[in-house]
C-alpha cells in the first residue's frame, strides 16, 4: 500500500523549531521545517511549492504549530 503523500507540515510535525528555511529554485521553492513529530522525536519536512503564495500558506501553518523549546 503506498504511503499517503505529505502535503502539510502538520502531516509530519506537531511542534516547529524557531528556524524555517526557504530555498529559491529556477521553477519552484522549497520550504524546510524542523521540529518534533507525534512521538516527540526530532524530524524535518521539506515541501516543494510552485509559487510564493504556496510558500506563504506553509509559513502560516507553521505559525499555528506549538514551538519547540
Amino acid at each position: 500500500m503506498p504511503k499517503k503523500p505529505i502535503t502539510k507540515v502538520s502531516d509530519k510535525l506537531t511542534k516547529a523549531s524557531e528556524c524555517v528555511n526557504v530555498y529559491f529554485y529556477d521553477n519552484a521553492y522549497m520550504v524546510e521545517v524542523t521540529g518534533r513529530d507525534k512521538n516527540d522525536d526530532w524530524s524535518n519536512i521539506k515541501l516543494v511549492c510552485k509559487d510564493l503564495s504556496e510558500v506563504v500558506k506553509v509559513l502560516e501553518e507553521v505559525e499555528t504549530l506549538e514551538r519547540e523549546s
